[in-house]
């Protein structure tokens, strides 16, 4: 209606030019397909098409036309379905309006719309499901649903034909408004056992060029009626059970059938005449026909059942069937290993063959199954020996050591013969007794021991420790000292030995200036019977320690308070030897290294001394200025800890001879103030100083004599005051590296540049250089050999002193 008033109001406000056209075309022509160019059939330039601002107006929804400016066509641009349109209308058509402007134009185009067959009949479902019984007589009529076709006239639905079948045909009903429904004749009887569904396919066509058709499906069900009987697929089953088996096995699935359907095809299965002893070890499912084990099974205990199933069907029609079952054996019992006359301890002396146990094997299997062979798992002195059937002889194979092992864990195993195999393990302990077998034995092939001299008596030394592998009475020890002197004297007064604990006491206390070692032997007997005893030799070596201070040879210090006299020419140079102190001490190794010191001197840059020689020399030239008589102190000290020392001390005087010893004046004019008493003191001073010195003189001449007229040897002055160095122990006891490893006397001379001469004492022919090491080594010695060094061995001295000060 506004669409109409509006035009009305253009007609009586404009004065415009109206025409109309029609237009025939076919539905469903592809866009863009042209209707007509409304340029020519109007009259129409192209130039006013686009001059005049061409419309174009259409009454529909969609807009499905439009003009092309250029040439003046009207073409589609949208899809035209005509059913969609028009439905079922005979005719149908679509109004269009095209607008001109300035001058105003309006005109109206129809365009009609011709049906084309283009839908296919279409029924209301794709399948008709019916149903009938087998007892339905022919002729009995089904009715169908009708198909339907949107298409006009001859292009509509034009009829229906049923597939090709022997039991069905198709017939049609005519109703009151002249309708055809199509409709299902039966042709002949049916049997639901040979068929009990038919499909078959009817077709509505139309008759449209080329025509187009439409299909649905006709599912006819036909029902039955109880006319059979259930049916076995055997009358009999047959199964060989394991033994094995486990609750819940299927053991056979039983198949009735039965040619009905529906609840006369519902088969249900019972059992029927089954034995008690099976009534707790077979269930049967009523619906699947499953016999199924919910026993335990045992083949030792039986081995056959046998019972019957019956069949039911919904009709209440029945059918039987006998079930056998064969129980077979499998490999599910463990062997059993019988232990009998068993020994739980053996003595390691026992003979072989000695027979431990008597051990039967059983088995409760069958066959293969029941077969059993048993072993030794373990390596073990042990075997077993059949005996009769089932049993073996558990025997001695090699010989027993306690000490070796003393209890076997014997673990025995038992496999039979089946598939898979079963073992058992049966362990055996067995302890092996002892036998005084043993002696005892020390920890050592012998015994070293090393004492510090001074030691307190009753100090405990050392424990002497010896083992025994034996048990119990036959691994006590006892200890023991076998008799044996030492310097004359039991060596049970030097040492003791407990005889529980092995424990070495102290009798004494030992001074290695003495005694420097002593061994003896210890015996270890055990307990057993008969005993057995073993000896280890026990050596003990006495340590030195620094308990002697050195010993001035020369010069003699014996008469304390009276001073030693050493004259030193006028012509004496700077290195002149003066002197030598000569020291020795009785300790040994580095207690025994000494070295000489110088203490008091007036001018310390006049005199040196050698540290390690004990050689005083000038340390300058002498003047005319120096006094000619010099009083030194030489201290000579030790290397032990703490250090021990002696002194001396010399008077030095420089003269040729005693004759030309004169007494040191100092002139001094007197002092007018000094008194008559300092006069007299001086006077008795210098006396003193001439008797010194005279008896220094007669002294120093009286060496010198004697000197030429004794061997140059010092082997007699100080007695046995020479250190003895015994190399009867190892070198620990002088920390390896003491140059004096045996016997000696000291031979010097006053000056060292001077050659000086030893004189050896016989060595049991032992050469020099074997018992000297050029290298200040450690040298092995009899204890009782004695050796004098000579300058060589002296000179090695000297060097090593130095090298270990």
């Amino acid at each position: 209606m506004e669409w109409q008033v509006i035009f009305s109001l253009i007609l009586i406000l404009c004065n415009f030019v109206y025409a109309q056209l029609q237009y025939s075309i076919y539905e469903e022509l592809k866009q863009g397909s042209i209707v007509g160019n409304i340029a020519r059939d109007l009259s129409l330039s192209i130039k006013d098409l686009s001059n005049h601002k061409l419309q174009i107006v259409s009454r529909a929804r969609k807009q499905y036309f439009n003009v092309n400016l250029q040439s003046g066509d009207l073409y589609i641009i949208e899809r035209i379905d005509r059913e969609n349109l028009c439905g079922d209308q005979q005719a149908c058509s679509l109004g269009v309006e095209v607008i001109i402007e300035n001058p105003l134009h309006f005109y109206t185009i129809k365009v009609d719309i011709q049906d084309m067959n283009d839908n296919p009949p279409q029924f209301s479902k794709n399948i008709f499901d019916l149903e009938m019984s087998e007892l339905v007589l022919p002729g009995t009529r089904f009715a169908l649903g009708t198909a339907k076709d949107p298409d006009l006239g001859v292009n509509s639905l034009q009829g229906y034909r049923l597939s090709e079948n022997h039991f069905f045909k198709l017939g049609e009903k005519i109703t009151s408004a002249g309708r055809k429904y199509p409709e299902l004749v039966l042709d002949k009887p049916v049997d639901r056992e040979k068929q009990n569904c038919f499909e078959l396919i009817l077709t509505a066509f139309d008759g449209g060029k080329p025509g187009k058709s439409g299909t649905a499906l006709i599912k006819m069900k036909v029902h039955d009626i109880n006319d059979n009987f259930p049916q076995f697929s055997q009358d009999s089953y047959q199964v060989h059970l394991p033994e094995d088996a486990t609750s819940g096995f299927l053991i056979v699935q039983l198949n009735a059938t039965d040619v009905d359907e529906g609840i006369y095809a519902q088969i249900t299965y019972t059992p029927f005449e089954v034995p008690e002893d099976a009534q707790s070890l077979f269930d049967i499912d009523p619906l699947k026909g499953d016999v199924i084990l919910i026993g335990k099974l045992d083949y030792e205990v039986k081995d056959t059942y046998e019972f019957t199933v019956e069949a039911k069907d919904g009709g209440g029609l029945t059918a039987h069937c006998k079930v056998f079952i064969q129980v077979t054996d499998v490999n599910d019992n463990i062997p059993e290993v019988i232990m009998t006359s068993l020994l739980t301890s053996v003595p390691e002396d026992s003979p072989l063959g000695t027979v431990i146990a008597l051990i039967n094997i059983f088995d409760m299997d069958t066959g293969e199954n029941g077969k059993v062979h048993c072993e030794i798992i373990d390596k073990s002195p042990f075997q077993l020996v059949p005996s009769t059937a089932n049993y073996y002889k558990f025997v001695t194979s090699a010989n027993l050591d306690r000490e070796g092992v003393s209890n076997y864990t014997i673990t025995i195993k038992a496999v039979d013969k089946g598939s898979p195999p079963l073992s058992v393990t049966k362990t055996l302990k067995l302890s092996i007794s002892d036998v005084n077998d043993n002696s005892p034995v020390f920890e050592k092939t012998n015994y070293i021991l090393y004492i510090q001299e001074n030691n307190l008596p009753g100090t405990s030394v050392y424990r002497i420790s010896a083992s025994d592998l034996d048990y119990e009475e036959n691994a006590n020890i006892i200890y023991s000292m076998l008799t044996n002197n030492t310097e004359d004297l039991p060596v049970s007064t030097y040492i003791s030995i407990n005889s529980m604990t092995g424990v070495l006491y102290a009798q004494r206390s030992f001074d290695y200036e003495q005694l420097r070692e002593f061994q003896f032997q210890v015996m270890a007997k055990d307990s057993g019977s008969p005993p057995l005893s073993s000896n280890v030799m026990v050596r003990i070596c006495i340590i030195d320690k620094n308990d002697n201070a050195p010993k001035i040879l020369y010069p003699s210090s014996d008469n304390e308070g009276s001073a030693l006299f050493e004259f030193i020419p006028h012509s004496a140079e700077k290195g002149y030897l003066v002197t030598k102190v000569i020291a020795v001490d009785a300790d040994s190794g580095h207690d025994a290294w000494l070295s000489y010191h110088l203490l008091q001197l007036q001018d310390p840059s006049l005199f040196t001394i050698g540290q390690y020689t004990g050689e005083i020399r000038l340390g300058k030239e002498l003047t005319d200025m120096d006094s000619l008589r010099h009083t030194i102190i030489v201290m000579v000290k030790d290397n032990g800890h703490p250090s021990l020392s002696s002194t001396v001390s010399l008077t030095l005087v420089v003269a040729e001879n005693f004759q030309q010893v004169h007494p040191e004046i100092t002139y001094k004019p007197n002092d007018s103030k000094a008194s008559s008493n300092t006069t007299f003191y001086l006077i008795v001073s210098i006396a003193l100083i001439c008797l010194f010195f005279i008896v220094t003189v007669v002294v120093t001449v009286f060496f010198k004599c004697r000197k030429s007229n004794t061997q140059p040897s010092f082997g007699a002055i100080g007695g046995n005051v020479y250190p003895q160095f015994t190399l009867g122990c190892p070198s620990e006891i002088s920390d390896a590296s003491l140059p004096f490893p045996f016997s000696y006397d000291v031979c010097v001379t006053l000056d060292s540049r001077q050659n000086e001469i030893a004189y050896l004492k016989p060595a049991q022919n032992v050469p020099i250089g074997s018992l000297i090491d050029t290298d200040a080594s450690p040298i092995a010695n009899d204890p009782a050999n004695d050796c004098l060094l000579n300058t060589s061995i002296a000179k090695n001295q000297m060097g090593t002193r130095q090298r270990f000060s």
